[in-house]
């Protein structure tokens, strides 16, 4: 690990640590600057006063010196009490894992040990959430004491809308102790209108950066030499526009020229052109040797000593590197050694085409070879983005398997996604374990329609595959289970899943992994709980052994969602809580998977009415899913945090998170994920009394039979929903699905209340609660609204008149606390009839139990407290009800519908 004081380490140490864990530290190291610079008072002044605020954004084209203003800045406060974190930005880190990683060291340097659970995190096998890693920082930083600033420098090389998503939440909720400088060619896509309007927000832009006259006067004269005439600096002013790259360059090209005057008149035309001119003029004056390796080197992002000696085939790299700082070569020191270095952007793209247009076939070899230095020192991912730039796409292809293992293992799917499409398929086919791998990729990347190629692929080079033959045909039905799974084909995924599990040898142990998890799934599914049980212990057994934490907690939230199913919720919660104490243990919490454990306790949670807890959880596990984009667990968590929000009163919030499940389901083409949460909008609207729009949906929509009864219900057609419901309980009854029976029995009962058979649905109702009471169900009731409310009632009422019926046997606390959860979800002003007080869950459940006929001393009993306790609770009950004794109270609860 990096130490947590500062990031300065021997070479040896560098080049060990960079090794494991491909981290370039010059990145996070403020660049140095030069001891003559031009003194810009206006431009500090501004940055102090950005201090004040949120952000500074310092946004100009290239060449107008953002790098170096800040640098010096900072340095000319290094002195002070806000430490500063540098994060220089390139290409590679629009990967969001590694864009987080690099953020997290860099904050490592104002404090030794925040981030350490982050990093954890991050290296396992799925990339965190942005909100979850970054809301972690955040929280760390608050902790920091003192003011610190965060410089992200070269922000316009970020285009990953993830990254940008990371930038935003940072700045959306940064503490007050925090300062963010984001420099960059252009305006990134953050809320910058928000920060103008809240006064969060200081800009500096290429007007203010330009130097005045009295600053390239400065700059001409005093910093690069020159002896030009007030005249001479402001005709060369004015043709560049204070473009600090275009007055350097412009110096270079006159300091051995006589004609002075005849260039400063020459001297014009657009940037581009002023740039190209000066580039070559400067290029062509170097000696052959100079010139012989800027040229080599152009294809260097970075440059360190050793590479440059590679490239060039010759050694006094550092000396060369250290030759071109002194004569202001355009060359930018990385770190405080003067190990690595860099070109500016605008002078490396003129040296790469210079070198393209003089000698197209030496650039190729150059990327070979700068490849080859980089996988020599460990750095995969650096020797894989030289190696695309070749048409030695074997040499590339051998180097993303040599990786592949590594960044999947770091979550970094969007870098093996892009490295994998990057290569032609004819590599794939040389290298056939690339095919599948690519199909998974792009499957779990939310892209399964475009997996069939690959997999056809794989299995025609099974043919000849030799030993890898039954690895290549185990994988591809994996793949293949899990997209079917996603399309709804259950049965189809069950088999495919087992082929895949008979062919995989058992050495592949993360394969094994992924098809056993297919399976369990699957068979979930189609209703063999017993089998779906059975095969995710066999993926968590396989996970804990190969180490795989993903595969592992995937696996044991698959146990967790069987026990729900059978109706056994409190086996259910004890598994959702394993996982949990997994999370922990392996310190995954921020991982997707972890989002997995939170969705399952949090609808636990709803089930039994804890709301609030429950709507936390579920937010929480929303918000890790969203990052995996595994469309089963989104639409299970949407709809989830939609019950939770409609229960507690947020309609709207219910319906826009409806219609976000609504919407990922369709964009994915997952079958079984669009008729659930097309299910669940239509009972948003039948709650919300839209029959008419709940049936306009049923006319787009294939609905399951409980989804159709319960809108047959709505309409008044209470015997058409009986007869559709019959098929489903069946099924329920045979599979063991009694979770789903309860339902199915509370909903029928409810049909037959309202058809007037009021014996056979007490009678019916009577069966749900004596299954549904052991195990704790309360919203599957609650969620039924005032009509169950009447047939609790009711069913309390049968239970008082024939003490040894069935309904005898269902607690009478459970009843009590049945009806008071329904009483609690109708109160309102006008259904507390003009109490004065509304009653309290506690005494509802009293009320209720009252009504049940229970003394004093059993209601004391059933709800574990005092019988001074209850006699306090009756009390409360007569002054709200306005009543004297325990038959009027009842009577006037009847009256206001709380029982």
């Amino acid at each position: 690990m990096f130490p947590h004081s500062k990031l300065r380490l021997r070479e040896t140490q560098v080049g060990a640590l960079v090794m494991h864990q491909a981290l370039v530290t010059t990145k996070l190291r403020v660049p140095r600057t030069r001891p003559t610079l031009v003194a810009r008072p206006r431009l500090r002044e501004a940055l102090a006063i950005g201090e004040g605020r949120s952000l500074t954004l310092v946004s100009a084209p290239a060449g107008f010196g953002k790098t170096t203003l800040l640098a010096e800045w900072l340095g000319d406060r290094s002195g002070d009490e806000r430490p500063a974190a540098w994060f220089s930005l390139d290409e590679g880190d629009n990967d969001p894992a590694r864009f987080l990683t690099y953020l997290t060291i860099t904050l490592q340097k104002i404090e030794g040990g925040i981030g350490e659970a982050i990093l954890a995190s991050l290296r396992s096998p799925e990339l965190p959430p942005v909100e979850s890693v970054v809301g972690a920082l955040v929280n760390e930083l608050a902790d920091v004491p003192g003011e610190i600033t965060v410089v992200l420098d070269d922000y316009h090389l970020i285009d990953s809308e993830p990254v940008h998503e990371a930038t935003a939440f940072l700045l959306e909720h940064l503490p007050e102790n925090a300062h963010l400088v984001i420099s960059g060619r252009t305006d990134p896509p953050l809320p910058l209108p928000k920060l103008r309007a809240r006064d969060q927000i200081v800009e500096l832009r290429a007007t203010d950066l330009r130097f005045t006259p009295e600053e390239a006067t400065a700059f001409l004269n005093n910093v690069m030499g020159l002896d030009l005439s007030a005249g001479d600096v402001a005709a060369l002013e004015e043709v560049t526009e204070g473009w600090v790259a275009a007055l350097q360059l412009a110096a270079l090209s006159m300091r051995d020229r006589g004609d002075v005057l005849g260039f400063v008149e020459s001297f014009s035309g657009s940037n581009r052109h002023v740039l190209d001119f000066l580039a070559e003029e400067v290029l062509e004056r170097q000696p052959e040797g100079v010139r012989e390796f800027l040229l080599t080197t152009s294809v260097l992002g970075r440059m360190t000593a050793p590479l440059c000696d590679a490239l060039t085939g010759r050694v006094g790299g550092q000396e060369m590197l250290e030759k071109l700082e002194r004569e202001n070569l355009f060359v930018v020191p990385l770190d405080d050694e003067r190990r690595w270095y860099r070109y500016h952007h605008l002078f490396a793209d003129f040296l790469r085409g210079r070198l393209t247009r003089e000698r197209p076939g030496l650039v190729g070899e150059l990327h070979l070879r700068a490849s080859g230095w980089y996988e020599d020192n460990g750095l995969i991912a650096e020797a894989i983005g030289h190696a695309f730039s070749t048409s030695d796409h074997e040499h590339a292809a051998r180097l993303v398997e040599k990786g592949i293992k590594e960044t999947w293992r770091r979550g970094e799917f969007p870098t093996v996604l892009r490295w994998l499409e990057a290569l032609p398929t004819e590599a794939k086919r040389r290298r056939p374990r690339l095919l599948p791998a690519h199909a998974l990729a792009l499957t779990l990347t939310g892209r399964p329609d475009d997996v069939e190629s690959l997999l056809k692929e794989a299995e025609r080079a099974a043919e000849t595959a030799g030993g890898d033959r039954r690895f290549l045909l185990g994988f591809a039905s994996a793949v293949r289970s899990w997209r079917a799974r996603l399309r709804g084909d259950a049965h189809e995924a069950v088999d495919l899943a087992r082929q895949a599990l008979s062919l995989l040898p058992a050495e592949d142990l993360p394969q094994r992994n992924l098809a056993a998890i297919c399976l369990g799934d699957a068979l979930r599914i189609t209703g063999d709980l017993t089998a779906a049980s059975e095969a995710f212990a066999e993926a968590v057994e396989i996970g804990r052994t190969v180490g795989h934490a993903y595969g592992t907690l995937t696996a044991m939230v698959g146990q967790a969602r069987v026990q729900a199913e059978r109706g056994r919720l409190r086996e259910a919660d004890e598994a959702f809580r394993r996982a949990l104490r997994f999370v922990t243990e392996q310190g995954v919490g921020l991982l997707p998977a972890a989002g997995l454990a939170h969705l399952g306790m949090g609808a636990l949670l709803y089930e039994r009415n804890y709301l609030d807890e429950a709507e936390r959880e579920l937010k929480e596990g929303v918000d890790l899913a969203e990052r995996a984009r595994e469309v089963s667990n989104l639409v299970w968590g949407y709809v989830s945090l939609s019950r939770a929000k409609w229960a507690r009163g947020d309609e709207e919030g219910a319906l826009e998170v409806a219609r976000e499940a609504e919407r990922v389901a369709r964009a994915s083409g997952a079958d079984l994920e669009v008729a659930i949460a097309g299910a669940w909008m239509v009972r948003l609207r039948v709650a919300g009394g839209g029959l008419a729009e709940a049936a306009a949906l049923e006319q787009v929509r294939t609905m399951d039979r409980t989804t159709s009864a319960r809108l047959l219900h709505a309409r008044g057609q209470h015997g058409e929903a009986l007869r559709l419901l019959e098929e489903p309980r069946e099924a329920a009854e045979a599979t063991g699905r009694t979770g789903e029976l309860i339902e199915i029995l509370a909903l029928q009962s409810l049909a037959l209340w309202s058809k007037n058979e009021r014996e056979r649905a007490v009678d019916t109702l009577t069966r749900a609660l004596l299954l549904a009471a052991p195990e704790g169900y309360v919203r599957t009731f609650v969620d039924e609204g005032a009509a169950m409310g009447d047939l609790l009632s009711a069913t309390l009422e049968t239970r008082q008149r024939n003490a040894s019926g069935a309904a005898n046997q269902i607690p009478a606390r459970y009843l009590a606390k049945l009806l008071a959860a329904i009483a609690q979800d109708a109160a309102s002003p006008a259904a507390d009839g003009g109490a004065a007080e509304p009653l309290s869950t506690r005494e509802l459940e009293v009320l209720a139990l009252v009504a049940a006929g229970e003394s004093n001393a059993g209601i004391a009993g059933r709800l574990f407290v005092s019988t001074s306790t209850v006699k306090t609770h009756i009390n409360n009950l007569y002054r709200k009800l306005e009543a004297r004794s325990r038959t009027q109270a009842v009577a006037r609860a009847r009256e206001m519908r709380l029982l």
